[in-house]
């Protein structure tokens, strides 16, 4: 191990074969060291530090050191060691010593028990050894009630120069709350210097959207209420709360996945064509849905809470809280007035899938027989999966071999695990921190428009309808039928994704 006060940043690198395409380094970047708030956390464990890792051991990102701070008592030694199991254990791209040596040499830990001083003698320290023009890439990892008193200490060590801050979600829990807390943060930070993070745009497949429709003359035509029949973007997760029942129960399937996950991606879905593939003006976009946004009804929304959600610590025997949540929102403009928007997530549900499936208009008449199979398997479709390897597909009917005229669903896959260039797929978080070191903020939420989602939400928020029981390994509560209906939820699946050959 050296001493990182005087260590010189060497360069470091996987072997040619594994490493991510130089495709990818574009422009110059400066140097960075990353503040990294919440570093014991469980974000941080799972995906930061194994993103952060990879990210220095490729082609992708400048010269960085990494200062870890939280409430945990830990040194710069147990610090990395505790790095080293997290990157062992989820990270996707294996290490060597040599590598390791390397690494961890650029990681440094500072207890927040330590106060604002020895955080700023810390970066000013990491900012000597990588030289000149260095700048700072603060990653708020924390609880929402954590994040004013983390910025307040950046701002008392005088670490706001030259620097960006990454700010987890849930961004306030309702319109006051998130005016107050942009306006908090705007005493210390511009507008042009905060990143508020949803990692769903930092998905392949959620990117794939903007291809699709903007650069094929296929997609774009038919991309509004004259074919599009309706849109799904259906989030289930299998896993429970584990440790954060605590978190979730102020918290609930709307706030903490909707808000600020599913309305993300259904912006990249509805949004009308930028003036240029630059982050204001998809911002641009982006905020005018959800201005148009309709004003969420309670009528449309079907909340749902697991058997056994109230037993777990931390959890109120009576708790209203939701751990599902299935709506039907819509849109006021041009463009897709009278197309109905089906949004579903909850916990503990049968499979875990992350889908956005564009359901097309039928024909409105056809000359096939009654028996013939046009129908029967629903409309077709264009499904997005936001899985980490993303897939399309576009299924539709054709004729099925052999005699007479039968027809039968038919489908056309695509997969980034079958292209050349899969090994140049970014881990969303990866993705999404190299974005924050560019000052790119085309994945990131505006303070206009999730101060706009929150205002939409108004109705919902103070009338909520009451929480319906489901069991676990299910696809919600019953009425999420009704909801639907005279349509059927996509999800499950009537038949699997084709296997990569």
């Amino acid at each position: 191990m050296t001493d990182t006060s005087a260590h010189v940043p060497q360069t470091i690198s996987y072997p040619a074969e594994s490493r991510p395409s130089s495709r990818w380094s574009q422009d110059h970047l400066d140097p960075h060291v990353v503040v990294l708030f919440g570093a014991c956390g469980d974000l941080a464990r799972r995906k930061l530090l194994p993103g952060m890792a990879h990210l220095v051991l490729s082609d992708l990102a400048p010269d960085i050191r990494i200062i870890g701070t939280s409430l945990e008592e830990h040194d710069s030694a147990t610090f990395r060691t505790y790095t080293r199991e997290a990157v062992e254990q989820f990270g996707l791209h294996p290490m060597t010593e040599e590598q390791w040596d390397l690494f961890d040499d650029r990681l440094e830990y500072v207890p927040q028990s330590a106060g604002p001083e020895a955080l700023a003698a810390a970066v000013a320290t990491a900012e000597q050894a990588l030289g000149e023009g260095v700048r700072r890439l603060h990653y708020l990892s924390v609880p929402p009630k954590a994040a004013l008193p983390v910025i307040e200490m950046l701002r008392d060590a005088d670490l706001v120069a030259r620097s960006r801050v990454v700010m987890e979600k849930p961004f306030g829990t309702d319109l006051a709350s998130a005016i107050q807390l942009n306006a908090r943060v705007h005493e210390t930070f511009d507008e042009s210097q905060v990143f508020r993070i949803d990692h769903f745009l930092g998905k392949e497949a959620a990117q794939n959207i903007l291809a699709f429709r903007f650069a094929n003359g296929l997609f774009e035509p038919i991309w509004n209420r004259n074919f599009i029949d309706h849109v799904q973007i259906d989030i289930p997760e299998t896993l429970g709360l584990d440790q954060r029942a605590n978190f979730y129960e102020s918290t609930g399937a709307y706030k903490d996945m909707v808000v600020t996950h599913l309305f993300q991606v259904l912006a990249f879905v509805a949004m009308e064509p930028p003036t240029a593939l630059e982050p204001r003006a998809i911002s641009e976009e982006k905020n005018k849905v959800f201005r148009s946004l309709m004003p969420i009804e309670p009528r449309d929304v079907v909340r749902g809470q697991f058997t056994g959600y109230t037993d777990l610590p931390g959890v109120s025997p009576d708790s209203d809280t939701e751990t599902f949540i299935a709506m039907e929102c819509r849109l006021d403009n041009w463009r897709w007035a009278g197309v109905p928007f089906y949004l579903r997530t909850g916990k503990q549900m049968a499979e875990g899938k992350r889908i956005i499936s564009i359901a097309f208009r039928e024909a409105p008449r056809s000359m096939f027989p009654a028996n013939s199979g046009v129908g029967s398997a629903g409309p077709d479709h264009l499904t997005f999966d936001l899985a980490d390897e993303s897939k399309v597909s576009l299924s539709f009917y054709g004729k099925r071999p052999g005699p007479g005229m039968r027809l039968q669903k038919l489908s056309m896959q695509f997969s980034t695990g079958e292209t050349e260039a899969a090994g140049d797929v970014l881990e969303a978080y990866e993705r999404l921190i190299l974005d924050a070191m560019r000052g790119d903020h085309t994945l990131f939420t505006t303070a206009e428009g999730i101060e706009s989602l929150w205002d939409r939400s108004r109705q919902l928020l103070e009338d909520p309808p009451p929480v319906k029981p489901y069991a676990p390994g299910t696809w919600g509560p019953n009425a999420i039928h009704q909801l639907v209906a005279p349509h059927a939820w996509r999800l499950p699946f009537e038949r699997e994704w084709r296997a990569k050959k």
